[in-house]
């Protein structure tokens, strides 16, 4: 799946992914290949994403927003 994480200044990531973990409101999202459409909120935390090569990257966030429409994911970051 295709992963763009972007804040009000740059875009910070964007490759394709196997699998991410987000810090949603309400506790951790998991997304995976061709998860279900979604539209979330999320709080200050880590975003933990594996990468195709099997690689882990973490991003910082402050908040945000997070979609998921046809195997793509934005996550709209501060």
């Amino acid at each position: 799946m295709l992963l763009e994480i972007i804040t009000p200044d740059k875009k910070l990531y964007e490759d394709e992914v196997k699998s991410l973990v987000l810090p949603g409101i309400d506790g951790s999202l998991g997304i995976l290949d061709k998860h279900a459409p979604l539209i979330s909120a999320l709080k200050k935390g880590q975003i933990e994403v594996t990468d195709k090569a099997s690689a882990k990257h973490n991003f910082p966030i402050n908040g945000g927003v997070v979609e998921v429409l046809n195997n793509k994911v934005i996550v709209l970051a501060e």
